[in-house]
């Protein structure tokens, strides 16, 4: 063994308190993304005239500073993590501000942000370090009656969907407003307060619905192909039909040679083409594996903070995938998320990578945690 338990040392000291199963999913993921990205990039690059391995190479600049970043924030001490949150937050807002005046409009919307030849999405890293510090002040009022945490939690969670509506990002909204819904489950609110969430963000999908034409659009195609193009999910669903149980073999897909997003949004049906089904399954069972994992350390913290902050990050990491690879098998409206750690996108893989750092900082092996601790109650008023 190169790091004995005697070792005092800042490593030694990490290495024996971090989850090491779930860094261990973590970077398995990171490393099939590589993988997946190698298969599914190229044709793309190729078709719009850039070099054969333009994102590939892209992807594997920003893989080495994603892990840096993993492992440095999974070092800290669950005080320290807060801090970077806040002032993660704090900057990402500003800069999802910024973005809304001056960063380049790409689609309709106003969602990045350039730094010389490097673009950035501001939202991907807002996410995570929204869901920590909602659950810091969510927990605060827990302990201490008197602070309206809660309202400050709301307060942020206004401010923060706010700009993603304006971008707009009604993908990235309904992600965040499922994750800060099931924190509030977790945390306990009265059913009548749930109950009128649940009605306004029914309201709002509504609006969006009549209000917003690509919105109107992408869900009328869900519900009827007939009244729209449905090319891209209609390539994807016969890419998985074509992969079979085994799949067609790397580089045998045919999806990708034709899908504009086939590194990007239909990574999933990629895999499904070229690696088959076994493959797919054993990719969702990873997915569950983090996922059960964190909330499993949520469930025996039993500190309130930490016990949300892991819940949320597990949820938005979940949800995510979930939505990915529910639009990839038409199970759900088209929407242009990512599948974490899979698919192309540096803004994506940094912030996936920064939130998961902040779950290993937070489920770290404390003195006083174990496996039989008591679960914290969480407020009922």
């Amino acid at each position: 063994m190169l790091v004995s338990r005697s070792d005092r040392g800042v490593f030694a000291r990490w290495w024996f308190t971090v989850d090491r199963p779930l860094l261990s999913a973590v970077l398995l993921l990171m490393a099939i993304g590589v993988l997946i990205s190698m298969a599914a990039s190229p044709p793309v690059a190729a078709r719009i005239g850039l070099n054969t391995f333009h994102f590939f190479k892209l992807q594997m600049a920003f893989l080495v500073p994603a892990v840096v970043l993993l492992i440095s924030v999974s070092m800290l001490e669950p005080r320290q993590a807060r801090r970077a949150a806040f002032l993660m937050l704090g900057l990402t807002l500003a800069l999802m501000v910024a973005a809304l005046f001056w960063g380049p409009e790409i689609k309709g919307a106003h969602r990045w942000i350039n730094f010389g030849p490097i673009g950035l999405q501001p939202s991907e890293l807002a996410k995570p370090s929204f869901v920590v510090i909602a659950a810091w002040f969510l927990a605060e009022h827990t302990k201490r009656p008197d602070m309206p945490g809660h309202v400050i939690a709301y307060m942020i969670f206004a401010i923060f969907v706010g700009l993603l509506v304006l971008q707009p990002d009604f993908g990235q909204t309904a992600l965040v407003v499922l994750t800060f819904g099931a924190m509030l489950l977790i945390y306990g609110i009265p059913w009548i307060l749930v109950l009128g969430l649940a009605g306004l963000c029914a309201s709002g999908v509504m609006a969006a619905y009549a209000l917003v034409p690509h919105v109107t659009s992408r869900l009328d195609r869900f519900v009827n192909p007939d009244k729209g193009d449905t090319f891209q999910v209609d390539t994807a669903t016969a890419a998985f039909h074509n992969g079979g149980l085994l799949g067609a073999g790397p580089g045998g897909g045919q999806a990708k040679q034709i899908l504009p997003d086939a590194h990007t949004d239909f990574t999933f049906a990629v895999v499904g083409e070229e690696f088959g089904l076994i493959a797919c399954i054993g990719l969702m069972l990873l997915f569950a594996f983090v996922v059960m994992r964190i909330l499993q350390r949520a469930k025996i913290e039993p500190d309130p903070f930490p016990a949300l902050a892991l819940s949320g990050l597990g949820i938005v990491f979940g949800l995510q995938a979930v939505i990915n690879m529910g639009v990839n098998v038409s199970l759900l409206p088209a929407k242009g998320m990512t599948l974490p750690l899979i698919s192309y996108g540096g803004s994506s893989l940094i912030g996936v990578a920064f939130a998961m750092g902040m779950v290993l900082a937070f489920s770290r092996r404390q003195p006083h945690v174990s496996l039989s601790s008591t679960t914290w109650q969480p407020v009922t008023t």
